[in-house]
């Protein structure tokens, strides 16, 4: 049995000898000391042998084995720097060629105008607050002055997460950010239900709406509002922080304009304007030759809604507003259709 080790040595080492590629190397290895291999057949019969034959062969057959394998390791590492000097004589790198270009990620557009959005409002004093995009009818509209069947509801087509059985309070997928308002005035009225703090922070989030979509309505957007609440607040102070925001947003000399308008949840309500970029007020097909450009919603907080959320409107009086980014974009860059922010077309999301 020792001498059949000793030639399965000899055999092995001797035939490693022509062996220069990786393929060959791992056939050698397999043929050698893979479970088919002579050696591994003598460690398989040691168990027929005596007691006194079982260490003598044991013994030998692992010296082969270590012997075989330290020999595949170095040849391994010669085969290796032989491929590598090999290629490093026949190839070659051409350095004048141009380096390829590696596509960095970014932040998606409606991304970064939210994030400009906040920012600004941050510098103005507004703390952000998030809340739940699937909500209760009770808080996308009840609470807010939507009582069921009042026909502002039309104003808004609603996606139903689960209706039957829940009566007038279905759960939905939220309309517009407005349900933020009651979460964050009755979180901050719990602190001190005798004398609320006041409120002045920015709700961002995204909104679902079950409508067609066209070049100027999605069934999904951004929106942030803004809410402020407290003692004396006027709706001087509301025109105060927009003409504010927009001169921020769009430069020092943008003028603005208010227009009465109508939501449930405000009252007064107005609607903002801007001088259309593109014309400067002069008249085009962007602003539909008005001049202005309509960028967000607002009005003081309705006395019904301020007593849902927690605070006596007799005591308190509050602002809030609601602006699109989106809305934003398409009127700072010319966008003439919004299903470009969702349709993920590279070529238009790098320009941004």
């Amino acid at each position: 049995m020792q001498d059949t080790l000793s030639e399965i040595e000899r055999a092995a080492l001797k035939s490693l000898e022509s062996v220069n590629d990786p393929s060959a190397l791992e056939a050698w290895r397999v043929a050698n000391l893979g479970r088919s291999s002579a050696l591994m057949n003598v460690f398989s019969g040691l168990g027929k042998l005596s007691k006194e034959e079982r260490p003598v062969i044991g013994a030998a057959a692992n010296r082969v084995k270590v012997a075989l394998e330290s020999a595949l390791e170095e040849r391994s590492r010669l085969v290796k720097a032989v491929a590598l000097a090999r290629s490093l004589e026949e190839d070659h790198i051409d350095v004048t060629l141009p380096g390829r270009r590696k596509h960095v990620g970014r932040l998606h557009p409606s991304t970064q105008q939210l994030r400009r959005v906040l920012d600004i409002l941050a510098e103005m004093g507004f703390q952000v607050f998030t809340s739940r995009e699937v909500e209760t009818d009770e808080y996308n509209f009840q609470l807010l002055n939507f009582p069921p069947h009042h026909p502002a509801r039309d104003m808004q087509d609603t996606l139903f997460i689960e209706a039957e059985g829940r009566g007038d309070n279905p759960i939905i997928m939220r309309t517009h950010t407005s349900p933020g308002q009651i979460h964050a005035m009755r979180q901050f009225a719990a602190t001190n239900p005798q004398d609320p703090p006041p409120i002045r922070i920015a709700l961002p989030g995204m909104c679902f709406r079950y409508e067609q979509i066209t070049v100027r309505s999605e069934v999904q957007f951004n929106q942030v509002e803004g809410l402020a609440v407290g003692k004396n607040i006027t709706f001087a102070d509301l025109k105060g922080t927009l003409t504010d925001f927009v001169r921020r947003m769009f430069g020092e000399g943008t003028r603005l304009r208010f227009r009465a308008s109508y939501f449930p949840f405000t009252e007064p309500s107005a609607e903002v304007d801007v001088e259309c970029f593109v014309c400067g007020g002069k008249g085009c097909q962007v602003c539909k030759n008005s001049g202005w450009l309509e960028i967000l919603g607002c009005g003081m907080v309705h006395p019904v809604v301020l007593q849902n959320g927690g605070y006596d409107p007799r005591v308190y009086s509050g602002y809030a507003w609601g602006m699109g980014p989106e809305r934003q974009l398409m009127l700072r860059h010319k966008v003439s259709d919004i299903r470009y922010f969702w349709g993920n077309d590279v070529r238009f999301l790098e320009q941004f």
